[in-house]
This record gives C-alpha cells, sequence and structure tokens, in this order.
C-alpha cells in the first residue's frame, strides 16, 4: 500500500477525533463556560450539523477542483476551526470552532476515498478505501480516549491543540505524499444530482438519518451516564471510551460483511439490534458490569449500520454516486445532531441520564418503519417493469381490441 494511504489515515484519524472529543470533557466545559451538560452537549450537534452543510456543498462546488489540492485545503479549514475552538473564550466562539472543522468532514471522506482507490492496483481498491477509514475508526478507540486524557489532565483547550498537531501531521502528509492528479473528465455535477431525483434515494437518506439517530442520543451523554448512574469515577472515563471504541471497530468490520451477503437482511438486523440495545441500556446503565458490556455491544450494532447504509443509498443512485455518499454522511450526522439535541431534552425535563437511551429506541424504530416502506416500495417497482413472463398467453378483449 502506498504511504500517501497513510497520510490519507491520520488526517482521518485528527477528523474522527475531533467530531467526539467533546463527549468525554462535557463537564469540564460545562464548567468553563458556566452551562449545562445538555448545553455542552449541543457542541456534538453543532459539529454534526457542519457535516450536514458541508458534506453536499463542498463537494458539489468542487467538483471541477483538483483531489489533491480539495484535500489540502479542507485540513487547513479543519486545522483553523481547531485553533478557533483551542482559544475559544466564550461558548459561542467554540462553537463557532466545531462547526468550523465540520464542514470540511463530509467532503474529505467522499474526495478522500476516491483517491484512495486511485492509489492502487483494481484488485486492491477496497483495501485502499478501508485502510484510510480505520483512522476514522482508531479516532474512536485511541484518539476519543486521548483526548479526554489530556482534557480531564490539562484541560479541554488542551484535546484540541492535540488535534490541531494531528491536522498539521495529515496536511503535510497530503502535500508530499498524495500525487497530484488531473480532473477527471467524467467530473460532472449535473449527473450527480440525477440521482437525488430518485424518491429512494432520499428514503434512504431518510433511513440512515433517523435509524442512525439513536445511537448519539445515547453515546452523546454517555459520560454522566456512566459515571452518576453506572457509578465509575471520572477517571474510568478514558477507558470505557476504548472499550466502546473496540465496538466500533468491530461493528464496523462486520457489518460490512454482512452487508457483502444479505445487504437488506444486514440493515434490518441491525437497526431492530441498535434499538433494542438502547431500550435494555435503560436498565443496565444501573449496574457496573451489565453497563460495560452493553456499551460495547452498543457501539458494534450502531456502527455496523454504517457500512449497509451507505452501500444501499450509493446502489440507489444508479449512476454517479460521489455526491449521494457525501450526502449520505451528512444523513449521518443530522441524525447525530438530532439525537444529541433529543437526549438533551429529556435531561433537561429532569427524566434522568438514561432516558436518551428509549428515546433512541424509539427514533431508531421509525427508521426500521422507514426501512419497511423503502424496501417494500423497491419489491413493488421490480415487479412493475418486470416483463411478462413468456408462457403467459396475450388476451383480448371479446371485441377483438
Amino acid at each position: 500500500m502506498p504511504l500517501a494511504l497513510l497520510a490519507l489515515a491520520i488526517s482521518a484519524f485528527g477528523i474522527g477525533t475531533t467530531e467526539f472529543v467533546t463527549n468525554g470533557l462535557l463537564p469540564e466545559v460545562a464548567a468553563d463556560f458556566d452551562v449545562s451538560i445538555p448545553t455542552a452537549g449541543l457542541l456534538t450537534s453543532g459539529y454534526a450539523l457542519g457535516v450536514v452543510v458541508g458534506a453536499p456543498v463542498l463537494t458539489a462546488a468542487t467538483t471541477r477542483v483538483r483531489r489533491k489540492h480539495l484535500l489540502v485545503g479542507l485540513m487547513l479549514l479543519f486545522i483553523a476551526g481547531n485553533l478557533v475552538a483551542a482559544v475559544a473564550p466564550t461558548y459561542g466562539l467554540l462553537m463557532t470552532g466545531r462547526v468550523l472543522s465540520a464542514l470540511c468532514h463530509g467532503a474529505f471522506f467522499g474526495v478522500g476515498s476516491v483517491v484512495a482507490a486511485g492509489l492502487v492496483a483494481p484488485d486492491k481498491k477496497a483495501g485502499a478505501i478501508s485502510l484510510m477509514f480505520t483512522g476514522l475508526t482508531l479516532a474512536n478507540v485511541l484518539g476519543m480516549p486521548m483526548g479526554t486524557v489530556l482534557g480531564q489532565h490539562f484541560g479541554w483547550r488542551a484535546a484540541f491543540w492535540g488535534v490541531v498537531v494531528l491536522g498539521l501531521i495529515g496536511l503535510l502528509g497530503i502535500m508530499t505524499l498524495v500525487p497530484s492528479e488531473p480532473v477527471a473528465e467524467e467530473s460532472n455535477l449535473r449527473a450527480e444530482l440525477a440521482a437525488f431525483r430518485k424518491p429512494q434515494v432520499w428514503l434512504a437518506l431518510a433511513v440512515t438519518a433517523i435509524g442512525f439517530s439513536g445511537l448519539l442520543a445515547s453515546f452523546t451523554y454517555v459520560t454522566p451516564m456512566m459515571t452518576d448512574v453506572a457509578g465509575f469515577s471520572e477517571s474510568s472515563i478514558t477507558w470505557l471510551l476504548a472499550l466502546y471504541g473496540l465496538g466500533l471497530v468491530a461493528g464496523n468490520y462486520l457489518g460490512g460483511k454482512a452487508a457483502d451477503r444479505a445487504l437488506t437482511a444486514t440493515i434490518f438486523t441491525l437497526l431492530i439490534a441498535l434499538a433494542a440495545v438502547l431500550l435494555l441500556f435503560t436498565v443496565t446503565a444501573h449496574n457496573k458490569v451489565t453497563a460495560v458490556i452493553t456499551l460495547f455491544v452498543l457501539g458494534g450494532v450502531g456502527f455496523g449500520t454504517i457500512p449497509p447504509l451507505q452501500t444501499r443509498v450509493m446502489q440507489l443512485a444508479g449512476g454517479p454516486a460521489t455526491l449521494v455518499s457525501a450526502a449520505n454522511i451528512a444523513a449521518f450526522n443530522l441524525g447525530a445532531a438530532v439525537g444529541a439535541w433529543l437526549g438533551g431534552v429529556t435531561i433537561d425535563a429532569g427524566l434522568g441520564y438514561t432516558s436518551p437511551n428509549w428515546v433512541g429506541a424509539v427514533i431508531t424504530s421509525v427508521g426500521i418503519l422507514l426501512a419497511v416502506v423503502s424496501v417494500g416500495m423497491e419489491r413493488r417497482g421490480r415487479q412493475s417493469t418486470a416483463p411478462a413472463s413468456p408462457s403467459t398467453p396475450v388476451t383480448t378483449s371479446a371485441s377483438g381490441g
């Protein structure tokens, strides 16, 4: 594998780290700015909404820009956003920095996938893309816990300074290792936009946003849930987040493998499992052992949904799928924003730190119902377009018409 893939993976690691780094530092951020924990949790929502806007807009606006130049520009924006967050004197400016760094997220992974695939032989494309996304997955195992440790020992700002360093390393790697290729002839915004004329594509995006939303309704508030409800110390959050990250790695890998064998069945199985685990977490969060087990399983089934949901929306595009792929990343993050907000609403209403779990289960259940509608529409569409059997006689009316 070319060294350029390492540069992409490091950049993905930095981007993945900054996405959820505030989840382990909600108490510190809330105390510093004198806001409630649910208000601090909105920093996750703000980031997610930045991805929602940035993924389709930047991807659509840069179809004629050389991919290496675009990746460099996106990493510069990422670094700038985290610099703003690191020095922010107010909560509002911290939110601004979060949104700025989020704008590059969806476009980076959309373009980075294309670049990674182009760096290797045709029979190694999937492995190259997987290697780049390993950086994102490892961010949940290593980056987020490391950021939590930095923030708890040296102040939450130290976590953002650490992300800035990661961004600079990734930027230098892209500048020196990623080859500069001319813009492809087939880069065509009109062809990319054609997929959005299909109702099924929009329905698939809705399944992604709503089905995945339940995970972030719960996980955004995992720190107070594990400390105030399960009874863990704040110092335990680091290894708990690492355990959750291992669940993500396992789920992401197994979800992709299963989707290759039976895409629709995998989507339904994992969404139903996600809703069930979230509902179960409402009860198991009150015991340390069961809370730890449920947290690991939650990460596995939650992130296991990503490969099949991403694959389905790209298949439904039926043509160029770069913009549709970026839009689905935006859908994941829109779901994350809504889930984090709804989880905070239940806490503010005095329903306790476990309430985001059952709210998440309800949201994901709505996503399951939408998936049923989507698959039903797809099957009816196939039946209506299927040619008549050659053995079926053609009848005429009594009048011979």
